[in-house]
């Protein structure tokens, strides 16, 4: 079953007054109960989502009874930490270059971090785009390039544009280390696992660009849970959560868009690129573990670009042998299954200035939402 949704233009107070009166009447398979003992529990998959919701104080603009909850939508949180491992081994070698987005500079590892690699020596350049990493290769030809491939299916076309921009100008000394991942096989398997009650999710609207709303039909239909793609202002996300509470009043499960810059099928001219370039793999995703087919690999045509095939790289057992994050509960805060202030170093041992997990480094971090915009309620 599928819908669209457009927008309108009342105000955001009207639609949350609307909000008010359908969740007493909602139903989910997830929150059993009726009346004042129901709850409704909405995860935002999105860390743009989820900076915007703290931002604007929509929490207190919604009923009690209804939670907005943090999934795995922010790129660098999800991150494992296997992977930031390897790429603080690749910058502290003498003959590599690492280029990356500036939200993975400052993300821990167990033997320190980009950042701290960087001012003892090692080379890390922040880039603004995947194709200026193959600018920095062309500019630098005695050493080698790595750029590290983090985000969803919104960034990955651009990584694939960069590999055609290399392959095509012959940049040989260009690679990436990927770690590219697909959100719906983590919605998916948030929903198998059962431990998580979410009764719907509001979708990411970059995301839905380039897959479409109709993408989420299937955790529409087999899980019954409302599935609404949404856009990144105030009105937006409240309509998204009307549109929600409206389907789980009337008893029903369907994939819809409220969002006016999302099509039905997406954006084909990026798909296809996606699938030229990369194939789905199985991932480690920090909080959830391996997820099937939920990553993506180059594909064996673009293997020469391959930094994980190129150098190499420390495998799990060649790691230092200490805790992961101790006592840090970001993999449990991307999953849902605690708030940022539930964990006991949030906002004490754990600030934007000192940060222990990623949750804190991102900029579409849960726990830095919160401390910037929700600490003190």
């Amino acid at each position: 079953m599928t819908s669209m949704v457009s927008t309108t233009r009342r105000s955001t107070a009207a639609i949350c007054e609307n909000i008010h009166k359908l969740v007493g009447t909602c139903s989910s398979a997830a929150s059993p109960g009726d009346g004042a003992t129901r709850r409704v529990r909405i995860m935002e998959v999105c860390g743009t989502h989820t900076m915007a919701i703290a931002r604007g104080g929509l929490r207190s603009l919604l009923p009690e009874t209804l939670r907005l909850i943090s999934g795995p939508g922010c790129p660098v949180c999800v991150t494992d930490q296997d992977y930031i491992d390897r790429a603080i081994a690749l910058a502290r070698r003498d003959d590599v270059i690492v280029a990356t987005y500036g939200d993975m500079v400052r993300v821990p590892g167990r033997g320190g971090s980009l950042a701290e690699a960087r001012a003892a020596g090692a080379t890390v350049e922040v880039v603004y785009a995947a194709e200026r990493a193959v600018d920095l290769a062309r500019c630098h030809p005695q050493r080698q390039v790595v750029f590290l491939a983090v985000g969803f299916e919104t960034t990955t076309p651009a990584t694939a544009l960069a590999l055609r921009k290399a392959r095509d100008a012959g940049v040989e000394n260009f690679s990436v280390l990927t770690a590219h991942k697909l959100i719906i096989p983590a919605m998916r398997h948030l929903l198998a696992a059962g431990d998580v009650p979410i009764d719907a999710f509001l979708c990411p609207g970059h995301v839905s660009v380039i897959l479409g709303w109709r993408a989420y039909e299937p955790l529409a239909d087999g899980f019954a849970r409302p599935c609404v793609v949404a856009g990144f202002e105030t009105a937006q996300i409240v309509l998204g959560v009307e549109a929600i509470c409206r389907q789980l009043a009337d008893g029903r499960a369907a994939e819809e868009n409220v969002y006016p810059a999302v099509t039905a099928d997406g954006n084909h001219t990026a798909q296809a690129l996606l699938d030229e370039v990369f194939r789905p793999a199985d991932a480690a995703w920090r909080g959830l573990g391996v997820i099937p087919a939920s990553g993506l690999v180059l594909r064996d045509a673009w293997g020469d670009f391959d930094a994980a095939g190129r150098f190499e790289l420390p495998d799990a057992d060649a790691l230092p042998d200490v805790p992961e994050l101790a006592h840090c509960r970001c993999g449990d805060v991307i999953s849902g299954r605690c708030r940022p202030r539930d964990c006991g170093l949030f906002a004490r041992r754990c600030t934007p200035s000192d940060p222990v997990g990623p949750c804190m480094v991102s900029s579409e971090g849960a726990c830095a939402a919160a401390f910037k915009y929700e600490r003190r309620s």
